[in-house]
């Protein structure tokens, strides 16, 4: 064998061995994009988003609206901006009577809860 076909026998070696490194990299790229599932929960995650935009849009509806929080308590609800402003305006005019109506509110507002019985249940 000439040392002419040697180099070309060499050269055409490599050149085989390099396209099928990388046709073979080619096809297992397609397998692992062609085999690969949907990921888990992608329409429970679409469906959560939707729910998340409609309670976002609903608890915004009431942040910005009057109405009763507990009418049986005479709670009402305000507009935030509003109830930041009665607040502001509230300390101004007279701290410590204003904070004394507040706390005597959320005590209305928060009644505690009925005590505990003493004797547990046979169950727990």
């Amino acid at each position: 064998m000439t040392e002419e076909s040697k180099c070309c026998k060499t050269t055409v070696t490599v050149v085989v061995i390099l396209a099928t490194i990388l046709l073979m990299a080619f096809l297992v790229r397609q397998m692992i994009n062609y085999t690969r599932p949907t990921p888990v929960g992608a329409e429970r995650a679409a469906a959560r988003a939707k729910d998340n935009a409609a309670i976002r849009q609903d608890a915004s509806a009431v942040l910005q609206s009057y109405g009763w929080a507990d009418q049986a308590k005479g709670i009402a609800r305000l507009p935030i901006d509003e109830a930041m402003k009665m607040t502001v305006q509230g300390y101004a005019k007279n701290a410590v009577d204003f904070r004394k109506d507040m706390l005597t509110r959320v005590d209305k507002a928060n009644v505690a809860p009925p005590k505990a019985p003493e004797k547990p249940n046979q169950y727990e």
